[in-house]
């Protein structure tokens, strides 16, 4: 099993091979999605269906005086790997019409292009001041990418007019992020991968300054995002490291308190203890979305993974949330586990089991998570890659407990891809959360960097879920640890197994009580105690070091008060 869940970082883009032939199952279900809570506007559609290399970008964005502003990667092509007509593509909510702008019976029409040639991998934001919509992305320049900025003539006219990127030489994957006074910031990487800065200072459009670097050390893959506050001068910018190298992922972040003007240096962010102290945990290429919000407080979300003799392993998967305003700055928003008997389909390229998570805020200043996870008891027969839900999570307390994560959509037959939830939640009574999203309703890329598809290229709506804020729970008291709500049963898996060196063991208790987990040899004697004491209901992880054990049969039995299960491990040479 150890060659399914290990995620192999040696290049930037991996593709899981299939592990596992096609076959029925009665558990596939035999529906389209549909939505759990809240209901679907379909806004328009693409046929590029992997819309992001690494974290999310923001795309979606409230401007309270006039409507939302929401963007996507564009594509009509099915054919092929040059995606002529490749394009960030544009739709605006008018909250005077109730309606969005550029709605057609095909879905794959609605909406506006931004940009006047090929162009994409790019993002949305927002001028705070004017509710004008900025488009980051980049786009071909003879032999050369550069990144372009296009900026909208007025609130959702969908007319759009672009700065001159020629100052910031050959650069890709630009996002870009306004600050309260309409000075656009942008934060490419070159084709060396070095990270770049650069702004378009109020009143000097469509000039850029000249690039600003030394953000050391470098990603070595385009893991980097960028925001600024809509409230102050503030910029910040957030990156990890090693992606494509291999080995640990570290996060850093940079910040300016001037509007880029001088920045403070890269810090390393350290990471939490997420599996346990004997586990290195590492960030994941789909991370980290960082943000400031209304009251100009600093955030970031990102799922980490486990590191086992400097491998990482897709399952578990977990989100979690930092503010430095909070103490301990890290919690536990959600985690995400399977049986690795259940792992046979796999997610496919640059994903866990639980990635991409982006936050947003409502009125009250509570907080809201969204990110894709897989399911892969939910498999698409034609290309065996495991299909995705969009799940969410709230915060009243500015992040330092989380009510437990629900599942927004029922995916059926389709996969649910790549979400961005809305900065800002519309005001009502209550307050509505928007998040955006692929349906991919063929689970696999068609777009990849091997050429080879994993599927074919279909048309898949872009969608935008709205719900009630009130359809996620808040967190429960006393909860430990920050952990998710209590399991509902007894329950243990290990991964890798069978396993070389060592292999992490993730554990649910349903009730308070004393629990003990014992690893024995195949003659019943005990080799090893990896937790003894009392619990809380929730989920845990312990990490079994077998570098000094004997190659073998192993067994490790997980007791709590009166119940006790004893599942078999494989300690390979």
């Amino acid at each position: 099993m150890r060659n399914v869940l290990l995620l192999a970082l040696l290049v930037p883009i991996v593709a899981l091979a299939a592990t596992a032939p096609v076959a029925a199952d009665e558990r596939q279900p035999n529906v389209a999605m549909r939505p759990l809570v809240g209901s679907l506007d379909t806004i328009g559609g693409t046929t590029y269906d992997w819309c992001v290399n690494g974290p999310r970008l923001r795309l979606l964005v409230n401007s309270p005086t006039y409507g939302v502003h929401a963007a996507w990667m564009y594509s009509t092509t099915t054919s092929g790997t040059d995606f002529p007509d490749r394009n960030m593509r544009y739709n605006f909510y008018d909250i005077t019409t109730h309606a969005w702008n550029w709605l057609d019976a095909d879905y794959m029409q609605s909406g506006v292009n931004v940009y006047g040639k090929r162009a994409g991998h790019g993002n949305l934001d927002v001028d705070p001041s004017s509710g004008i919509a900025v488009v980051g992305a980049h786009v071909s320049v003879g032999s050369d990418i550069r990144p372009l900025v296009a900026r909208d003539a007025a609130p959702g006219a969908g007319i759009f007019e672009y700065a001159d990127s020629l100052a910031l030489g050959v650069c890709q994957w630009a996002p870009v992020s306004v600050n309260q006074d309409g000075r656009i910031n942008i934060f490419p990487i070159t084709a060396a991968y070095v990270l770049s800065y650069s702004n378009i200072p109020v009143g000097n459009w469509p000039n850029f300054t000249s690039p600003q670097g030394g953000f050391d050390p470098g990603p070595d893959f385009p893991t980097h995002n960028i925001t600024a506050s809509k409230v102050s001068s503030k910029v910040a910018l957030t990156w990890s490291t090693n992606a494509s190298a291999g080995g640990l992922q570290e996060a850093y972040v940079d910040f300016s308190t001037d509007g880029g003007a001088t920045w403070g240096g890269p810090t390393s962010v350290q990471l939490p203890e997420a599996f346990g102290p004997d586990t290195v945990t590492s960030c994941h290429l789909t991370s980290l979305f960082p943000w400031y919000d209304a009251q100009d407080k600093f955030h970031i979300v990102a799922n980490l993974m486990p590191m086992i003799n400097d491998t990482g392993y897709i399952i578990p998967s977990q989100i979690w949330h930092y503010s430095p305003d909070n103490a301990p700055e890290w919690s536990r928003i959600h985690y995400a586990s399977i049986d690795p008997a259940n792992f046979l389909y796999s997610p496919g390229m640059n994903a866990t089991i639980a990635c991409r998570p982006t936050i947003g805020q409502d009125d009250d200043n509570n907080l809201f998570v969204a990110w894709e996870q897989f399911d892969t008891l939910n498999y698409e027969p034609s290309t065996s890659r495991a299909r995705a839900d969009i799940w969410a999570s709230r915060s009243t307390d500015n992040g330092a407990t989380w009510g437990e994560g629900v599942k927004l959509t029922d995916a059926g037959t389709h996969s649910m891809r790549f979400p961005c939830v809305i900065d800002r939640a519309i005001e009502g009574n209550p307050d509505t959360m928007y998040v955006l999203y692929e349906d991919d309703s063929v689970a696999g890329f068609f777009v990849t960097t091997t050429g080879t598809p994993e599927g074919p290229a279909t048309p898949n709506p872009i969608v935008v879920q709205k719900f009630s804020v009130e359809e996620l729970p808040t967190a429960v008291p006393a909860v430990a640890d920050q952990r998710p709500l209590a399991a509902v049963r007894l329950d243990a898996d290990a991964s890798p197994n069978p396993f070389g060196g060592r292999t992490l063991i993730s554990y649910s208790v349903p009730r308070t009580g004393e629990v003990s987990l014992v690893i024995y040899d195949a003659a019943g004697r005990p080799v090893q105690t990896l937790a003894s004491g009392r619990r809380e209901p929730g989920r845990y992880d312990a990490t079994w070091d077998a570098r000094s054990a004997a190659a073998g049969v192993y067994f490790y039995t997980l007791t709590s008060g009166a119940s006790s299960i004893t599942r078999k491990l494989i300690l390979a040479d």
